[in-house]
């Protein structure tokens, strides 16, 4: 199976539409979303094509494809124009032997870990740095798949692919994978 994961659109138009050609290119079986679809947040600046409404049309269109938390910038009203959950803080999903705590990152994260056994996976976005980070002492890798709007670190837009136990960060536009581990 593979899954795809994307994070902080921050309701660029632009960078959506990006999004929809990675994830028509790598065909996943589900396209999960961290948060952060539609506002920007006051201290981030206008992204590309700033569309929120243009946003919710888009992924309007791939709600039967999507699985999503909520992020700092979701709001109720968020959820009332779009067709598809938003307001869960997390996830669990079991990817092969493995359970990943999926989330955006402002409530559970390296610093506020949620309750994780040996060999767990934690997913988030929020801090649009992409990276894959192995904790060995207290037993759990990170991940976080960067931004697809608004990168951070002078890293690319982004977004993570997941395939037979192996986690890829790759390049928006070319889908070129720029950091990769087997975990």
């Amino acid at each position: 199976m593979k899954l795809m994961f994307a994070s902080d659109i921050h309701g660029s138009l632009y960078w959506a539409r990006a999004m929809k050609a990675a994830w028509e290119r790598e065909a996943p079986k589900k396209l999960i979303l961290l948060g952060d679809l539609l506002y920007h947040g006051p201290r981030n600046p206008l992204p590309k094509e700033y569309d929120p409404q243009g946003v919710v049309n888009l992924l309007a269109g791939m709600k039967k494809e999507l699985l999503c938390v909520r992020g700092n910038c979701e709001a109720e009203v968020d959820q009332m124009v779009l067709p598809f959950p938003v307001m869960a803080d997390y996830m669990a999903l079991w990817l092969g032997e493995r359970m990943a705590f999926v989330t955006h990152g402002h409530l559970y994260n390296e610093g506020d870990l949620p309750m994780l056994k040996k060999g767990d996976l934690l997913i988030h976005g929020h801090t649009h740095v992409p990276v894959i980070r192995v904790h060995e002492e207290e037993g759990y890798t990170y991940l976080n798949p960067g931004s697809v709007s608004l990168p951070k670190e002078d890293s690319p837009n982004s977004y993570m692919v997941w395939e037979g136990g192996r986690f890829s960060i790759r390049e928006l536009e070319s889908g070129e994978e720029f950091i990769g581990r087997r975990v």
